[in-house]
């Protein structure tokens, strides 16, 4: 058997977690296993690699980030190949590169155009357990690029994929995927299997478990993938295509998203291409648009809002504030103290009280939503960032604690 495995950086934090690694990798190794395992960079490194980088330079180059952020995974897989290597078990690390992992060349945000996987197998033959740097890859200059925050969790499951592994295991430093944050509420439960579809919407609408990218991924090849803590000896959680349980839960689980911003184009005016024209000059400077709303004004114009990720606010402010005469508005604002609330649930497609439920689950904590948006499986709600946990445990009690 094939099996591709991943542990997060909180996972492989220092000496202690490394061994601890090192022994489920041995387990797995020893009841005679194929070992391909994907390491991020450990605890707070990258953080730490950005901050050295802000003292040097307060607008480096996207490039220059990457060969610097591509340090910290390379330290995860020399270590824990030095770990097993300790306890005589045959194990060779490989960055990104030299795993056959050829991305496109954009930098800090990097997709995955193949994987070449002669390396690999040639040293899978050779018995090896192989450890490989997650979150990175090299383009066609040969040049190293990043593949994002998570960017692990995709390097897993696309190794998964062209291996045809038979089986694609997430080490987190939690036991599975919950109904919500289980830090947070601590009524959630744990769930036994979601959906792609599901997980792709609490992973884009803030849950953190895996990234959203990797569930897109893992959907479209088909990887099922187990997710589950590597502190805890337990099963975890099944991400796969159908469920025993879709026609069980009205909601699978609900996610809260704090790093937003709302942005509101003022008194734009009311005539045919507005809208596309804000959205061009968006896509022009890489900004993702989440929720979009419309407001009748009056003398013939409307306010138009967005929401996007809040570490792209300035920069979508400004794309938009420099095309101001030529598009025909008065003003951007910014507006970062909000949270996005979002409930989803294959059930919701045959429950139709599911909106009217979450909506009373606000009223009765006074909570005011600001923008809404809905989809065969997701309610989003953005409401103010002082109310959000608030938020979900109302909706939480109201569709798990009084189950």
């Amino acid at each position: 058997m094939l099996i591709v495995q991943k542990f997060g950086g909180s996972s492989v934090a220092d000496a202690g977690r490394v061994r601890n690694v090192a022994g489920i990798i041995a387990e797995n190794y020893s009841f005679g296993h194929d070992m391909v395992v994907v390491l991020s960079a450990q605890g707070d490194t990258t953080d730490e690699l950005l901050e050295k980088a802000a003292e040097l330079n307060a607008a480096p180059s996207r490039r220059e980030l990457d060969m610097l952020l591509a340090t910290g995974e390379q330290q995860s897989i020399a270590l824990m190949a030095l770990c097993l290597e300790s306890m005589g078990l045959p194990a060779v690390s490989l960055t990104g590169w030299q795993a056959g992992i050829r991305t496109n060349a954009d930098h800090g945000a990097a997709r995955i155009r193949r994987v070449d996987t002669e390396r690999l197998r040639r040293e899978l033959d050779k018995k090896r357990i192989v450890l490989v740097a997650g979150f990175q890859g090299v383009d066609r200059f040969d040049d190293y690029t990043t593949l994002g925050r998570g960017g692990s969790d995709t390097t897993a499951v696309a190794l998964a994929a062209a291996l045809h592994a038979d089986r694609c295991q997430i080490f987190t430093d939690v036991q599975g995927v919950y109904t919500a944050d289980p830090r947070k509420v601590p009524g959630a439960r744990k769930l036994e299997e979601i959906t792609y579809d599901e997980m792709l919407e609490l992973a884009s609408m803030g849950a953190q478990v895996l990234m959203n990218r990797s569930v897109q991924m893992a959907k479209r090849y088909g990887v099922e993938l187990e997710v589950l803590s590597s502190l805890v000896r337990a099963p975890g959680t099944k991400v796969k295509e159908v469920t025993r349980t879709m026609e069980e839960m009205k909601i699978t689980g609900i996610a809260k998203d704090e790093n937003v911003a709302r942005l509101t184009v003022a008194k734009a005016a009311d005539r045919p291409g507005i809208a596309f024209r804000l959205l061009h000059e968006l896509a022009r400077a890489g900004v993702d648009v989440d929720m979009i709303i419309q407001a009748s004004g009056r003398d013939d114009a409307n306010d138009i809002s967005f929401v996007v990720a809040r570490d792209q606010a300035g920069r979508a402010a400004d794309a938009l504030t420099a095309q101001k005469a030529a598009i025909g508005f008065d003003h951007v604002s910014v507006d970062t103290d909000i949270a996005k609330i979002s409930v989803v649930g294959a059930g919701m497609m045959s429950s139709s009280s599911i909106a009217a439920e979450v909506f009373e689950a606000f009223h009765d904590e006074h909570i005011n939503i600001q923008m809404i948006n809905t989809s065969e499986i997701k309610i989003s709600c953005v409401i103010d960032a002082a109310s959000a946990d608030r938020a979900v445990k109302a909706i939480h009690r109201r569709f798990f604690e009084t189950a």
